[in-house]
């Protein structure tokens, strides 16, 4: 999964060190030490102390009894008010749960920043297939159901961007040529939906749809993952098409 660069190095203004230092946890790393945030950033170690007391005097470091720091909740309540996070949330959520209590399969909500995925929401279903993505995860556009809707609605510069670089692959399946991805991003724009075909994992299917806001634009997609083989496609692609055009519906009323 791509992660983000620092925003200037460790040398730069006050702000962007305190970023940097922010940046080093990730899903893997939710609690570091004060030595592993400068190693990691790439700082000093009395820079890194001063920087995350500042941080810690702010709200948006936690320190545990155990002397690690972990993200604290001054950022989670700034993190909600985004509005293409919270807001499309908030409007989706009852389609989405809708969604979710009809299939009992994983439901999933999407928006794209720059060349990758940010999940917005993830509703696990009962016995569902395990996924791996998580609410603010972020994932490559090229790969999953939501994934391949928001690039092929995305600029072209985009496109070329994301299809001229590397492309991950995750499964034997998962589709790195260019061509084929063009050739499948063409299908998305034809048909109004996505198909990632164990592209992640090798026992899940996903489909997608996208979701447009008063403007016509789409602005986020929506998902079903399930395990592959329990059910068709294009059998699941009438569902999501139906909760994406309701989320639609809700984003311009």
């Amino acid at each position: 999964m791509a992660r983000r660069g620092h925003p200037t190095g460790p040398t730069g203004p006050v702000v962007a060190r305190a970023l940097t230092i922010l940046d080093c946890f990730t899903a893997e790393r939710r609690a570091l030490r004060l030595s592993q945030l400068a190693t990691i950033s790439g700082m000093p170690l009395s820079t890194a102390h001063r920087i995350v007391g500042e941080l810690v005097a702010w709200g948006a470091l936690e320190r545990a009894e155990d002397g690690t720091y972990r993200i604290g909740l001054r950022l989670w309540e700034l993190g909600s008010l985004a509005p293409r996070g919270q807001g499309l949330r908030e409007r989706a959520l009852p389609f989405l749960e809708d969604l979710s209590q009809i299939t009992r399969e994983n439901v999933q909500l999407a928006v794209r920043e720059g060349t990758e995925v940010v999940f917005v929401e993830r509703i696990a279903g009962t016995g569902a297939v395990p996924v791996l993505t998580r609410v603010g995860g972020r994932f490559a556009l090229t790969a999953t159901g939501v994934g391949l809707v928001l690039l092929a609605h995305a600029p072209v510069e985009v496109q070329d961007e994301v299809l001229g670089g590397h492309i991950e692959r995750y499964t034997e399946l998962t589709v790195t040529d260019p061509a084929r991805l063009r050739a499948m991003l063409a299908d998305v724009r034809t048909n109004g939906f996505s198909i990632s075909d164990r592209q992640v994992t090798t026992d899940s299917l996903s489909v997608g749809a996208p979701v447009h806001d008063h403007r016509g634009q789409v602005v986020a997609a929506v998902s079903l993952v399930v395990r592959h083989g329990s059910v068709s496609a294009h059998a699941l692609a009438p569902l999501v098409r139906t909760s994406a055009r309701a989320i639609s519906r809700a984003l311009v009323d």
